[in-house]
């Protein structure tokens, strides 16, 4: 089982692995630079229903696994249908048509990230594996496909090229087929259940908890950070090849594979969550997880491909912290808090609260008021000027993580225990007392 669970998160990753990082190069190279923003940001306006949805669908009628089939698909056939549009356009390559197709692509690809995560804690907790012990370990060969993904784009030369949309699309399509032979998922249907039961939305009855409300207050807030660096972290790094004293430099010229240090420190990261989450708790993971972001920023800030390359480095060795320590412990804290009746939606919601509102809101606001702000992407000014611009974007990024870090610390509070732990007890104490009756 874990090796199956292995495949199935390797291709998940990969998926999003192919284009997530390099997009922007080419989106720059084929005169849409000043739009990139706008790809990043639909990938978080759909996160706001689309894994919700799912999740209902998931919880209530068709079986985890056989959603995220289906989901893989559609969202296989319209990424390659983004690469074979580019490729038939010759370069001429209009905004309206790729991103309508690359919008339905991700609109599907978005809610596999929680089904996947329903799927693994099924099929674990079906053969009596602890799931905050179990799947970090298996979680990590997700980040491992993600970083197989970025090494093959970058050294094909894809990174600059519309193939990353068809390789992504063809992943998509073999984990179509494989998700199918995962173990079957249980559905409850929602026969004399109220509307709100039926409709999947009693995960919002979470928000009545104070605890959990915060959570997922402060899981927005910090979601806000999560896409900016994907979104403009390559296309940064590959401005140096403009910059005549870094022109020959290896991370210049090779920025999707310095980046792929980032996800290389993520695989070592996850293996940390399950001590870390013992050591620290929920609140300190978190904590981490949002100063990590505060480095992430400032390292780039102060980084270049030269002299300063340890800078770039040491950014992407924070952000297995910034990121991992985030999702993964904040994914795994969501399955102790909630009952099997609303788990993959609770997994939705939580998708919904960071690549939801939060990505989309910070993209954009990282794209209109930031970025283009101080980054001229008409290539009228010269990349040597761009410089400062990039500088103090990343600055500006720095200071927001460090002032939500700093808010969460004073008001987040870690429960004392998990549902999970009470849906044990009280399961012991009703099969003790069925016991004493015969």
């Amino acid at each position: 089982m874990r090796t199956r669970l292995i495949i199935m998160n390797f291709l998940e990753f990969a998926i999003w692995g192919c284009y997530l990082v390099s997009m922007g190069i080419y989106l720059e190279d084929i005169g849409l630079g000043s739009n990139i923003f706008w790809f990043y940001t639909v990938q978080g306006l759909v996160s706001l229903f689309m894994p919700a949805l799912v999740g209902i669908i998931a919880d209530k009628w068709i079986p985890a696994q056989k959603m995220l089939s289906i989901c893989h698909g559609i969202a296989g056939i319209f990424m390659i249908g983004a690469g074979w549009y580019c490729m038939q356009s010759a370069g001429n390559v209009d905004f309206s048509i790729l991103f309508t197709l690359y919008t339905v692509s991700v609109a599907f690809f978005m809610p596999t990230i929680g089904l996947s995560n329903s799927v693994a804690f099924n099929a674990l907790n079906k053969v009596g594996l602890d799931t905050v012990a179990a799947f970090p370990p298996i979680r990590v060969f997700g980040t491992v496909g993600f970083i197989c993904a970025e090494l093959f784009v970058n050294f094909t030369g894809f990174q600059s090229t519309y193939a990353q949309f068809i390789s992504s699309g063809v992943l998509s399509m073999v984990l179509m087929c494989y998700a199918l032979t995962m173990p079957n998922c249980p559905v409850n249907p929602a026969s004399g259940a109220n509307l709100s039961e039926t409709l999947g939305l009693s995960a919002f009855k979470l928000f009545k908890s104070r605890t959990m409300a915060t959570f997922f207050i402060f899981s927005m807030l910090l979601g806000v950070c999560l896409q900016i660096t994907n979104s403009y972290g390559t296309l940064f790094i590959d401005s140096f090849q403009n910059i005549m004293e870094y022109t020959d430099t290896w991370g210049a010229k090779n920025a999707t594979a310095l980046t792929a240090i980032s996800q290389a420190s993520e695989a070592l990261c996850i293996l940390m969550i399950p001590f870390c989450l013992r050591k620290f708790g929920i609140k300190g993971v978190m904590w981490m997880a949002m100063f990590a972001w505060v480095l992430r920023f400032a390292f780039f800030g102060i980084g270049n491909t030269g002299s300063g390359l340890i800078w770039l480095i040491l950014s992407c060795i924070v952000y297995g912290v910034a990121f991992d320590f985030f999702n993964v412990a904040g994914g795994l804290f969501v399955d102790q808090q909630t009952n099997s009746k609303i788990r993959s939606s609770a997994q939705g919601l939580f998708m919904i609260m960071t690549n939801g509102i939060g990505a989309s809101v910070g993209t954009f606001m990282a794209g209109t008021l930031v970025v283009n702000k101080n980054v001229d992407m008409s290539g009228l000014t010269s990349a040597a000027e761009n410089l400062s611009g990039w500088q103090h974007s990343w600055f500006i990024f720095a200071a927001y993580a460090l002032v939500i870090s700093i808010l969460f610390l004073i008001i987040f509070k870690s429960p004392k225990n998990n549902i999970k732990d009470r849906d044990k007890k009280e399961l012991t104490e009703q099969d003790a007392s069925g016991f004493t009756e015969i």
